[in-house]
């Protein structure tokens, strides 16, 4: 078996551990158990320390304490009101409706929420790179631990408050208010509820966990844009709005006319021919529009800061054409090559947001996937912003080439302070700054 696996499956286990102690003892159980440990540490010799006397003490604390807790809570019913979507950065308050269905009274309870296990799987503990890795140490690097505590606070999207709840008479019920503060972009996953009770010492908890199974989107962080008037005009979109996210050659329907020789039979309109008692005809109109690409740099080998800022100002791009009469084009590669359409009815702003929540760093394809989705639709748009995460050679030959086509493109670099120079048509987001950084433009 190879270190790193024999590393992986310790990690593992003792995230499993340190979530059971976490859960069975209170912070001042906690803060007992440190001591207890301390105490087993300098105190082996009891000829040089009294240690041996607070390992003493501290023990037969947190046994009287652990048997306390042996009596489980009573059950209750409990119901979660989730809304659909939450975002990083803004803590939202929702409801648990929870009934007391015993013959006794139910006191000096709290809630627990049992979300989803954290703990990454061991392909991307062997393949996902924490971010700077390549600056640790040797030692560091071979056994993995700052990547695995990198992955395990990535994969934390969210944490729930403990909620104590008021005393429940038999067949009582109350609504208790949760607090949720989002993290990281991505599907929270609620396994279910735990009823908690504290023993008398208050070092130990009776827990009975209920099921109630769940999810909850977290979107990206998303900052104010000043009033932007994105680069270029209307341009003319083959087949109207109607062919604006589909494939094939419909139009957009204008009004009914008389037949005329050499109109495609297909274009006939039946119930009118039947009405009128001669041949008539759908009639149709081209459409001129502004339309825009959004295109998202993915090809990282980690979600850095910098590719999570890049998705967050996207999201920003996408809910700002709420304002605009026009389309939006987001274009990104993952897995296979992305294309989502929203503004003038035709897509929702939230089915963007929903797709950048998921969106995740591409490594085993080319920056020319990106290019090859762009040039296809370069015809019907206006514009382009791009949102890059580095200027390179390849980067910097998407945006000429763009330009030299004619194509109006704001450039957006996402990068750290201290990143690679750029020249003054390119505009700079710094991690920790982008919110300034937009506001600038």
């Amino acid at each position: 078996m190879s270190l790193r696996r024999v590393c992986y499956r310790s990690f593992r286990g003792f995230a499993g551990w340190q979530h059971r102690v976490a859960r069975r003892l209170t912070p001042a159980g906690q803060l007992v158990a440190a001591g207890l440990l301390a105490a087993v540490v300098v105190g082996p010799n009891t000829r040089l320390t009294v240690a041996y006397q607070a390992v003493t003490f501290l023990a037969a604390l947190l046994l009287v304490a652990l048997a306390g807790a042996l009596r489980r809570p009573p059950r209750l019913t409990v119901r979660r009101r989730l809304p659909r979507f939450a975002t990083v950065g803004e803590p939202l308050t929702y409801t648990v409706h929870v009934r007391n269905p015993g013959a006794r009274a139910a006191r000096g309870l709290a809630l627990l929420e049992d979300l989803g296990d954290p703990r990454p799987s061991f392909a991307d503990f062997a393949t996902m790179p924490e971010p700077d890795e390549a600056r640790r140490n040797r030692f560091d690097r071979a056994v993995g631990y700052p990547r695995w505590a990198w992955l395990l606070a990535r994969n934390r999207r969210a944490s729930v408050a403990e909620q104590a709840l008021p005393p429940l008479p038999p067949g009582g019920e109350t609504e208790a208010r949760l607090r949720l503060t989002p993290r990281h972009r991505g599907r929270v996953t609620f396994e279910g509820t735990t009823v908690a009770r504290r023993e008398p010492l208050g070092l130990a908890r009776a827990l009975r966990r209920l099921a109630g199974p769940d999810t909850l989107l977290i979107l990206p962080r998303r900052y104010p844009l000043p009033p932007l008037a994105l680069p270029g005009g209307r341009k003319y979109q083959h087949g109207g709005i109607a062919l604006a996210t589909s494939v094939g050659d419909s139009e957009e329907f204008a009004a009914l006319r008389d037949y005329r020789q050499g109109d495609p039979l297909k274009r006939i309109h039946w119930r009118a021919w039947a009405r009128a008692g001669r041949p008539v005809v759908r009639e149709y109109q081209d459409e001129f529009f502004v339309r825009h690409a959004l295109v998202l740099d993915t090809f990282t080998e980690a979600p850095t800061p910098a590719f999570e800022e890049a998705v967050s100002v996207a999201a920003s791009f996408a809910c700002g054409i709420g304002a605009q009469d026009s389309l939006l084009d987001l274009l990104f590669v993952g897995p296979d090559a992305y294309s989502v359409t929203a503004g003038r009815s035709v897509g929702h702003v939230e089915r963007m947001l929903e797709i950048l929540a998921a969106v995740r760093p591409c490594r085993d394809r080319p920056f020319a996937a990106l290019a090859r989705l762009l040039f296809e639709r370069r015809a019907s748009l206006s514009g382009a912003v791009c949102i890059l995460l580095a200027w390179d050679a390849a980067r910097r030959a998407l945006v000429s080439r763009l330009r030299a086509l004619g194509t109006p493109t704001l450039v957006l670099l996402v990068t750290t302070p201290r990143g690679e120079p750029t020249p003054p048509d390119v505009h700079r987001l710094e991690v920790g700054r982008v919110g300034e950084g937009l506001a600038r433009l």
